[in-house]
């Protein structure tokens, strides 16, 4: 290999593309633009969603719909989920490493869904007013 016979691999290097340099280029005249119109003008161009002073259709469409950042922190429990666990003191913790509720919930409520027979003390944990009355009658407590 000598200096003087170096050559980058094939296809490594490509001329830029000149625009407006005559018919002979194939990019001469309009320069790739076609014939007239806004996007053939310098400067000439329109934001994202624009139709040309069309009401756009992301404002002609309704708003719909909402979905809540603080739900991925709420978690609910059954009376039944309770009665499988088969605790008589259950927290945020017990529940946690059950996998009955996610890693990240900061606020869990126990729902009326499903028998309790066992009595059951609930801490840090709230309750519905029906979930609550059957933990209750169970001999259960909620603090």
């Amino acid at each position: 290999m000598e200096l003087n016979s170096i050559k980058p691999a094939a296809g490594a290097k490509h001329a830029k593309r000149r625009v407006g340099r005559g018919i002979g280029s194939g990019l001469g005249k309009t320069a790739g633009r076609g014939h007239k119109g806004q996007k053939s003008r310098s400067g000439g161009y329109h934001k994202v969603g624009f139709e040309g002073g069309q009401m756009p259709l992301q404002r002609r469409l309704p708003k719909r719909g909402f979905k809540s950042q603080t739900i991925q922190y709420n978690a609910e429990v059954s009376l039944s989920d309770l009665a499988a666990l088969g605790l008589a003191e259950v927290d945020m913790l017990a529940l946690k490493q059950a996998g009955l509720v996610g890693q990240m919930a900061k606020v869990i409520k126990v729902v009326k869904s499903g028998e309790l027979a066992a009595a059951v003390k609930l801490t840090g944990i709230g309750a519905t007013a029906g979930a609550r009355a059957a933990i209750e009658a169970a001999g259960g407590s909620v603090a």
